[in-house]
């Protein structure tokens, strides 16, 4: 299985290489290893022993997020480094204040894991949600160097408990301890005999929580909403969103949106200039004139960065995704208080299943769901009483950071 496991590392990193010519993401991630040991051997100052984390890509950034907050906060004299797999989070958070060094992490060969660990030589590790890399795993064992894995979740179905998982089971005995998001995580890990783990909690919960206290303001959305009450926030949305979104808003008149897309490349700008032809898009606010503005009834927010602020301006939320592989963060917007609807494909997210629960979460198959819905909500009795559940299922949800915290302090790693 170890031959297996290296041939794919070693043709999946080929395959990156051979398409980066024509693809922006295979570009991105193939570049930015080029020189990269060469790079962290001129940065890294010698000795200072960082603490590592490592993310998957943005989504697992901001999961991690108030733990380095907190480290940085209470030990502001401890080195910091981020590494990412993918470009979506390395691009956007390279310049991040909250680490000394961010870099791509090297593929996983033997030979990589060791000059990484020659360089870095990290006080500890932590790595967010899942991604387990055979050799990265295995000298930082052998190297006794305490890994961590915060965020922790499994399921039944995952390879760690089939039959013929032996060969990923042996990755997760490197990790030190497992804060888990759930007590079936914890006991998932002790049904393959993996006792370091406890139940935590989603460290997301903490980040999500202040984010009210932390939006700006931003006029250019505000002047959009005039006097509307009727505001519906769509982020990450793709194609499959935006044309149910598409086909409500030609049979309505009351509400506003405004659209955050997932991807905002110029190819799919033209796609959505296109699905919502009297749009307003935010790059060009100040050319609009004010009946314009006043007329409009969505306007697309072609940047990244603005999702968890623009939720603020909103009564409800749509979250996209859910006619893909899987919804994106129903966090962001639930924790300002209003009722988060998103497509069928649901159910491997926690939060999600326990917002529906709870009543503060809808799930729609169809455009005359969402549309059933939202005349439904349009009751303020009722999008009132879900807005106060969303709100009170974050708050009561915060926490995972301070265990994890007090774990490391008692430990004597911090």
């Amino acid at each position: 299985m170890r031959f297996l496991y290296d041939l794919g590392i070693g043709l999946y990193t080929l395959l990156l290489r051979l398409i980066s010519p024509f693809h922006p993401k295979a570009k991105l991630w193939v570049q930015g290893r080029k020189g990269l040991f060469a790079r962290m051997e001129q940065t890294i100052e010698k000795g200072c022993r960082p603490i590592w984390f490592h993310f998957a890509s943005l989504g697992e950034f901001e999961q991690g997020r108030s733990v380095m907050e907190t480290v940085k906060k209470k030990y502001p004299q401890q080195k910091i480094l981020i590494t990412f797999f993918s470009p979506s989070g390395y691009e956007i958070r390279k310049n991040t204040p909250l680490a000394d060094y961010v870099f791509y992490l090297p593929s996983d060969t033997a030979k990589h894991a060791r000059r990484f660990l020659d360089i870095v030589q990290p006080k500890f590790v932590v790595f967010t949600k899942y991604e387990y890399w055979y050799h990265y795993f295995k000298e930082l064992k052998h190297r006794d160097i305490p890994l961590f894995l915060i965020s922790a979740i499994f399921r039944e179905n995952q390879v760690f408990f089939k039959w013929y998982g032996g060969f990923f089971r042996e990755i997760l005995k490197n990790v030190t301890f497992f804060f888990a998001q759930n007590m079936d995580s914890v006991l998932w890990l002790k049904a393959i005999h993996i006792k370091q783990a406890g139940l935590a909690g989603d460290t997301r919960f903490d980040r999500v929580v202040e984010l009210p206290q932390q939006r700006r303001s931003i006029s250019e959305v505000e002047q959009f909403i005039g006097a509307s009450k009727n505001v519906l926030v769509a982020g990450s949305t793709w194609a499959p969103d935006e044309r149910l979104l598409s086909a409500w808003l030609t049979v309505q008149k009351r509400w506003k949106v405004v659209l955050a897309p997932h991807e905002v490349h110029a190819s799919h700008l033209q796609e959505l200039e296109e699905t919502f032809p009297t749009a307003l898009f935010f790059s060009r606010f100040s050319g609009y004139k004010l009946p314009e503005i006043e007329e409009a009834s969505v306007l697309i927010i072609d940047n990244i960065g603005m999702l968890s602020s623009l939720y603020g301006y909103g009564q409800l939320a749509y979250i996209g995704g859910g006619f893909g592989v899987g919804i994106h963060n129903t966090l962001e917007a639930a924790t300002y208080g209003m009722p988060v609807i998103f497509g069928p494909n649901y159910t491997k997210f926690q939060e999600a299943v326990e917002l529906i629960e709870e009543g503060a979460g809808f799930s729609v198959a169809t455009t005359e769901e969402f549309m059933q819905l939202v005349q439904t909500l349009s009751d303020t009795d009722k999008r009132t009483s879900a807005a106060e559940t969303a709100a009170n299922y974050v708050r009561k949800k915060a926490g995972a950071t301070q265990i994890i915290m007090k774990y490391l302090e008692s430990e004597g790693l911090l």
